[in-house]
């Protein structure tokens, strides 16, 4: 079995394909792990979430923001704008409903402990340990897809908290999971996460870093693979993999074993 991470898909589903092509991907043997936005600003989203979902049974596919927008769509939780018109087939389609009932189960978070490996769509706080990550993800996942999974979806939206308390109840702590799993991208030197900041690292105002340079974070001794950044664009160590190469701004769609020696794939975007 030959393990596949992919970058943030947005709707683009020939990329897809082709990049399916290209890695010989067989869904008999090998696994396909996304980072999520798996719909959204790209010409197919319904055709990506129903090729996506097809593959079911290979795929470990984490929840995104794009992801959580369209079932926040979905259930009058958010209105919609030009951003999500991409979104519309989705919910009108036939099989809507099955499709958000899939995506709605997707987890936020996953850990293969052979590979030693973290997926995320967006990254991990420094103040969490991977037992942690994995448990907090789980409280947002249980409330997701509980009975009243709407209200979670109506209150995940806002700023604030930006810093993590074990002191934290209720929607203010699943809507800080959210944000950082979902959504970070810069924080300031205590752990607070900034929202403001999505361009590379290096154009950002003094004061802010990338989640993953904080000092001695406590997931540290974990590779984490994470997308949602495609100003970072493609980063391969032995601690990181960053796999949004901005396929939907019409850069690359990226595969990146992870089983083996690492082995970069791509295709071109339109």
């Amino acid at each position: 079995m030959t393990i596949y991470a992919i970058g943030d898909l947005q709707g683009c589903h020939d990329p897809f394909q082709r990049l399916l092509d290209k890695i010989k991907f067989d869904p008999a043997k090998d696994q396909l792990w996304l980072t999520g936005d798996l719909v959204n600003r790209g010409p197919k989203s319904l055709k990506t979430l129903r090729l996506v979902k097809s593959l079911d049974a290979s795929v470990i596919s984490v929840m995104g923001n794009h992801d959580l927008h369209l079932l926040a769509l979905a259930h009058g939780a958010k209105y919609s704008d030009q951003k999500f018109d991409s979104m519309w087939k989705i919910l009108d389609a036939e099989d809507g409903d099955k499709l958000l009932d899939w995506l709605r189960r997707r987890p936020l978070a996953h850990y293969d402990e052979q590979l030693n490996t973290l997926l995320v769509h967006a990254g991990v706080p420094p103040q969490w340990t991977i037992k942690k990550t994995l448990r907090r993800a789980a409280e947002v996942e249980q409330a997701l897809q509980g009975n009243d999974h709407e209200k979670l979806l109506r209150r995940m939206y806002g700023g604030n908290p930006n810093k993590w308390s074990g002191e934290l109840r209720g929607y203010p702590r699943l809507r800080f999971i959210i944000n950082a799993l979902t959504r970070m991208r810069m924080i300031y030197a205590d752990g607070r996460l900034n929202f403001t900041h999505n361009g590379p690292p290096k154009n950002a105002r003094k004061g802010l870093l990338p989640w993953f340079d904080a000092e001695k974070p406590k997931w540290q001794g974990t590779r984490i693979v994470f997308g949602h950044w495609s100003a970072l664009g493609l980063y391969v160590d032995e601690r990181l993999i960053s796999v949004d190469t901005g396929c939907v701004w019409g850069r690359k769609l990226t595969a990146v074993r992870l089983n083996k020696k690492p082995k970069v794939i791509d295709v071109g975007c339109e």
